[in-house]
């Protein structure tokens, strides 16, 4: 079973490469949680489950240009790690539509049974 500091490398291997489906497909336990800082109806802040995962990764894959991106990590501790996240995209719709902008953002994943269990987000959204 690989060790949590194995998964945070492999995370980041995948994302720094933009196989972000790849990773939730092989990285994620089934029943992954997953928390944003907000949320609304068509995309709750908190979604369970693996399949709503994939949709949520998915939609964001179809909504965004993404023009660059890079996730430096792990940072570990124990049962968890941090990726800090940096990208520059350009929305394709909604309010943000046709905007470019940089984001930035940490992410604390949670390790059990050698799978992702749960993945937190933090980011600033004073700016948006």
């Amino acid at each position: 079973m690989a060790s949590t500091v194995e998964i945070g490398k492999k995370l980041v291997e995948l994302c720094n490469q933009g196989k972000n489906l790849e990773a939730v497909n092989s990285l994620y336990g089934s029943n992954i949680v997953s928390i944003e800082i907000c949320g609304d109806e068509n995309m709750p802040a908190r979604m369970e489950g693996i399949e709503a995962i994939r949709g949520k990764n998915t939609w964001w894959l179809e909504n965004h240009t993404v023009h660059s991106g890079s996730a430096m990590g792990p940072f570990p501790k124990d049962d968890k790690f941090i990726v800090h996240f940096k990208m520059d995209v350009t929305a394709k719709a909604g309010p943000m539509a046709g905007k470019r902008m940089p984001l930035e953002e940490a992410g604390l994943y949670t390790v059990k049974d050698g799978k992702i269990v749960q993945e937190e987000f933090f980011y600033d959204m004073s700016g948006m």
